[in-house]
């Protein structure tokens, strides 16, 4: 099988589901765990030959786990995709693995490239956005950038760069009550 860097992860085995082989999948990337794909769990390659469940709660079997102790074999195993088979993406759209390790520029208004604000660790979902998880440059917590267009100008995956809007940041940095 290739290397490690050439497959990322669509989720986790999770804990059986029913008596026929289905398993629950944790943090899952729903688009890579549809009908028919083709995954790697536990070093073996397999494909996903039932899917219910939600996008966020995603239930899969795959073929040759026939029962629930072999689902329960799996549980806790990554379930790989290679990255040579992703679907492709609209041309604003990016997959995490893409991101994570980006440095984040800020942009100030009419400049060039601005400071920078710190490395990209993981995008994390929110309830109304994805979200970067900043590592900043400068040392202290977490900063969360929303993955949306007014904070975000511009992602360069080839340069590892992502300008983030400065005038963004310093409303969301704002305290609650005091005027931006």
């Amino acid at each position: 099988m290739a290397g490690d860097d050439d497959f990322i992860s669509a989720g986790r085995v999770g804990r059986p589901h029913g008596l026929d082989g289905s398993c629950h999948v944790t943090r899952p990337t729903p688009r890579l765990l549809a009908l028919g794909a083709s995954v790697v769990v536990g070093g073996r390659r397999v494909e996903i030959v039932r899917r219910a469940g939600t996008d966020a709660s995603p239930i899969v079997r795959f073929d040759g786990v026939e029962d629930r102790a072999a689902a329960e074999q799996l549980r806790g195993l990554d379930i790989l995709v290679a990255r040579a088979g992703l679907p492709p993406l609209d041309r604003d759209e990016f997959w995490a693995h893409e991101l994570e390790g980006c440095t984040v520029f800020v942009q100030a208004p009419g400049a060039g490239q601005g400071r920078t604000l710190g490395i990209v660790r993981r995008v994390i979902e929110l309830p109304s956005c994805e979200a970067l998880e900043v590592e900043p440059a400068d040392g202290g917590a977490a900063l969360l950038v929303p993955m949306v267009k007014d904070a975000i100008h511009g992602v360069d995956v080839a340069a590892r760069s992502i300008e983030v809007d400065a005038a963004f940041l310093d409303l969301a940095q704002a305290e609650p009550g005091e005027p931006a």
